[in-house]
């Protein structure tokens, strides 16, 4: 699977997916889910890299202890919204608002896709912002079914 990142704004970001062949429900599903589930700890605040305290404490962590203080210091690191996603031909889609999260997100995204495309969805490029010339993007998203849910 090939990654390529395009004009990238964090608060305006279309993600996209080009597959071999168009898409079943099944692998539409595993792709939904993917968004969905990435999305859902976004707006949980999971992907601040601020508090990463497990990660830096190395390969040992038995009896690690956690600094709840260090945890509530770090600045909230949030995701805000995301629109729905959507197929054309040999294209996939989704809108995000990644609000304060941080790049640490576009890692997982990336390593969760590279995943799937070796086991369960043949993926032949993942882009990340931009626009594709072929499938233009609404210039009012509000008007367009997006909302804010906040």
């Amino acid at each position: 699977m090939e990654v390529q990142f395009r004009e990238f704004n964090p608060f305006d970001v279309w993600i996209w997916l080009e597959f071999n062949t168009i898409p079943s429900l099944a692998e539409k599903h595993y792709i939904e889910e993917l968004f969905d589930s990435w999305f859902l700890l976004g707006k949980l605040g999971g992907f601040n890299s601020e508090n990463l305290q497990v990660q830096e404490a190395g390969v040992e962590i038995s009896y690690m202890e956690y600094s709840q203080e260090m945890a509530g210091q770090s600045m909230m690191a949030v995701m805000h919204n995301m629109g729905d996603l959507e197929y054309e031909g040999l294209w996939g889609r989704c809108w995000f608002d990644l609000g304060t999260s941080d790049a640490l997100a576009i890692d997982i995204l990336v390593n969760s896709f590279q995943q799937l495309s070796a086991e369960l969805v043949t993926i032949e490029k993942l882009i990340i912002g931009g626009q594709n010339q072929d499938w233009p993007v609404p210039e009012n998203r509000y008007e367009d079914g997006f909302y804010d849910d906040n």
